[in-house]
């Protein structure tokens, strides 16, 4: 397997906060999927989710093995808040926001990068996916 991953994720909630679900896909450098995750998470906000589903894909990312990620998401808040761009002023993200920041030290690399919506569309789908399950 190669040693580089790239993950692409997405929250969605259906209220906010409301009913929620996060989406993660993994890929291979060849573009193969590695790995699909569709979760329900409960009562959450968007945002909250979004951050649950890149720790999520993360934590998978690490158990395949990869040392190299780039992280692709659809919310700029998240991935400035990422980058460092933006302050984390949710008390409630702060801790999902060291999680995230603590698995990303884990690999040897890592980039994260906004993507346009259109782009992000399967990881969409596993987070309305993960809604449907609780139905």
């Amino acid at each position: 397997m190669s040693k580089e991953v790239v993950i692409y994720t997405d929250g969605a909630s259906r209220g906010n906060p409301g009913k929620a679900g996060i989406g993660a896909v993994i890929f291979n450098s060849n573009n193969e999927v590695l790995r699909e995750i569709a979760e329900y998470i409960g009562e959450s906000t968007n945002n909250v989710a979004e951050y649950k589903a890149v720790i999520a894909g993360l934590k998978a990312g690490l158990s395949l093995g990869a040392k190299n990620v780039r992280l692709k998401a659809d919310s700029q808040l998240l991935i400035r808040q990422i980058q460092g761009v933006y302050k984390v002023k949710n008390a409630g993200l702060k801790p999902l926001y060291k999680e995230v920041l603590d698995l990303l030290s884990q690999y040897d690399s890592y980039q994260v990068e906004h993507v346009p919506r259109e782009e992000n569309s399967l990881a969409d789908k596993l987070a309305n996916d993960g809604i449907d399950k609780n139905n």
